[in-house]
């Protein structure tokens, strides 16, 4: 059996090789390497790939969100709800503009933001929701944008995780994650579902206006060389990565297809043990696909989670370790108890799942390169511990 890896970038790498080569040569060749042609045709395929109007790649996921903020002009004081189960990015940036963070609890079944408790955090002072589509599930993006639309909230949707995931409406219609809010961001980091060689990532809106006043504020706010007509930052994906990328999202369904055969194979394995909760698989947050069914694509299962409910998570993440099976706690410490982010508004009763998900959640290597053989040794390790 080949040695298993968490995110296996090099088996994935071998498979594109040529591409991949292809388009870095192409850089190297040409010298265009910030906003050069490939920049450009990234950005476009990218465009219809979600069926979006607009993407404006900047340098990584985090400077997407902070611009994604800044150019919806958000005002020091603001309140900005998001989840307390997530990674630190997301309210790393609120609180680098001088916004006002609301961390709220999320859904037991899917680890989204829950929608009772995003309703009793609005206030007067709320100005925008940062719903995360966490470990690849897309959050009930309907709900979220009928509660927005009565408060006249912006929603800003952290799809760092979740490219390439569908959302179905209640009606039957489907739509890319990151592109039903006001505007959505994503990460490029090498490890995501679409990862690149470096940093990188974009937003992406169907607003023309908002759309113009990203594009200036990722270049420095000019639209005119040496002209700044807003405040801007210096964040633009470069033509390496770019060319990295476009040679990858031809093959990002198919990707996505290769985690979900994964998933379904743990899935089945773990199914009839009390001892451990697989992820729930949710079309719209309503309806329920416990098996992964085959035309399922509401979840791209950037990582896979499960929840066990022995208390002895932390002995089973040494035990897979101890037997060459890398895994991850994501996240060990909710973002109300980190330093950086502790507040006296909140109490531990506002977060009791989070504080319950802390303790039980284990995700076990995910990506596209796993064969049979090691998804039969990692399901039989974890099954012979838990008993």
């Amino acid at each position: 059996m080949k040695k298993i890896q968490m995110v296996d970038l090099q088996g994935q790498y071998a498979k594109i090789k040529d591409t991949v080569n292809d388009s870095i040569a192409q850089v190297l060749n040409t010298s265009a390497y910030i906003n050069g042609p490939l920049v450009h045709e990234f950005q476009a395929d990218l465009e219809k790939y979600l069926a979006v109007k607009h993407v404006i790649p900047c340098a990584n996921g985090t400077d997407a969100l902070q611009i994604a903020m800044m150019g919806l002009g958000l005002e020091q004081g603001d309140e900005v709800i998001t989840v307390d189960f997530t990674f630190a990015a997301t309210v790393e940036v609120i609180a680098l503009l001088k916004l006002t963070p609301v961390l709220v609890d999320v859904d037991p079944k899917t680890f989204n933001i829950d929608l009772n408790a995003l309703k009793k955090a609005i206030t007067p002072k709320t100005k925008a929701i940062v719903p995360v589509h966490l470990f690849g599930q897309v959050a009930n993006m309907e709900a979220i944008m009928e509660i927005a639309k009565v408060h006249d909230l912006y929603v800003i949707e952290d799809n760092a995780q979740a490219i390439g995931a569908n959302y179905t409406f209640k009606d039957g219609r489907k739509q890319k994650a990151g592109t039903i809010g006001h505007v959505g961001t994503t990460s490029f980091f090498p490890s995501k579902n679409l990862g690149c060689y470096g940093d990188g990532g974009a937003i992406f809106t169907n607003d023309d206006t908002l759309a113009n006043t990203l594009r200036g504020i990722v270049n420095h706010g000019m639209y005119t060389r040496y002209y700044h007509d807003v405040v801007g930052v210096n964040s633009r994906l470069d033509s390496i990565q770019a060319g990295v990328l476009k040679a990858k999202l031809p093959k990002l369904d198919a990707y996505c297809d290769s985690r979900r055969d994964a998933a379904r194979f743990y899935n089945k394995a773990f199914e009839n043990n009390p001892k451990i909760v697989t992820p729930t698989t949710q079309s719209n947050n309503t309806s329920n696909c416990e098996q992964l069914c085959d035309s399922c694509d509401c979840h791209v299962f950037h990582q896979y989670t499960l929840q066990i409910k022995t208390g002895k998570r932390d002995a089973l993440h040494n035990h897979l370790l101890e037997n060459g099976i890398p895994n991850a706690i994501y996240y060990p410490v909710p973002l109300h108890a980190q330093k950086a982010y502790k507040d006296s508004r909140y109490k531990e009763d506002d977060f009791k799942i989070t504080n319950q998900l802390i303790e039980e959640v284990i995700s076990l290597p995910m990506h596209t390169e796993l064969d049979t053989e090691q998804l039969e040794f990692i399901t039989k390790t974890i099954l012979e511990f838990v008993g």
